[in-house]
């Protein structure tokens, strides 16, 4: 297969499992040597290891997107072991499905702080390395949901605040030669979807304009083409993959 990813260093957070596992094995595969971060260790060094067995690099790096000094030491830890970082996904995040009367304000700054505020953080450490090399992919994975839906209203708009910023960071990294793109997956076949009820996932399904789930590797294959450099003329833009959902969503009832 063509590895056109080969010689890059890139990072991905929120890889121990689940759509940032896919992106992850997803990059080496294509020749990227990957910093698989996870708030949890053990969970960041299986990941690593599971895509070493497959013949790729990878390390692991327990990090906390929230913290600056975590996500710095971070980067710190990665261009020691692999080198200067090429490519970041942004992909840590958390969802609190909460109707807006029934929201705490723990709920509400806790989402904001992993989902909007943590990748302000890894993007600025990686521009930082990025700008004096005049090269560079931030890919951002926002949601579907930031469009608004039903008792989303703090992860909504969390996600809202990464498409915006993604926008804001294109235009200022543009002259440097780094792009910033941004995902905005729908429903994702993943373990937390399918732990919801019956009934839930039913009604999921029927307002999904195509009627089926997604895939990880339906966001690691977007993930991987925004990397490369074919997509060097792409930036600033929102690329769903959200089998339509983006277009309309059928009734739910």
């Amino acid at each position: 297969m063509f590895r056109e990813l080969d010689g890059t260093v890139a990072v991905v957070t929120g890889a121990g499992s689940g759509i940032g596992l896919a992106i992850a094995r997803e990059l080496a595969a294509g020749g990227s040597a990957v910093a698989v971060a996870d708030i949890a260790a053990d969970s960041a060094a299986q990941a690593a290891s599971s895509i070493a067995d497959e013949g790729g690099t990878a390390i692991g790096v327990c990090t906390d997107v929230t913290s600056r000094t975590s996500v710095e030491a971070m980067f710190a830890t990665v261009e020691a072991d692999l080198g200067p970082v090429d490519i970041l996904v942004n992909n840590a995040g958390i969802s609190i499905d909460r109707g807006v009367r029934r929201v705490t304000d723990e709920e509400w700054q806790r989402t904001v702080a992993v989902n909007q505020t943590g990748m302000f953080l890894c993007s600025q450490a990686a521009a930082r390395s990025m700008i004096p090399r005049r090269t560079g992919r931030i890919i951002n994975i926002a949601s579907r949901a930031w469009l608004g839906w039903f008792g989303q209203v703090a992860y909504a708009s969390s996600k809202g605040g990464v498409v915006s910023a993604t926008r804001a960071l294109a235009v200022e990294l543009a002259k440097h030669g780094i792009t910033v793109n941004c995902l905005a997956p729908g429903l994702i076949d993943t373990p937390l979807l399918r732990a919801e009820p019956a009934e839930v996932m039913e009604r999921l399904l029927r307002a999904q304009p195509m009627g089926v789930l997604g895939a990880p590797a339906d966001v690691a294959h977007a993930a991987r083409f925004l990397a490369a450099q074919r997509a060097r003329a792409i930036t600033g833009q929102i690329l769903y993959v959200c089998g339509g959902k983006s277009l309309y969503a059928q009734p739910a009832a």
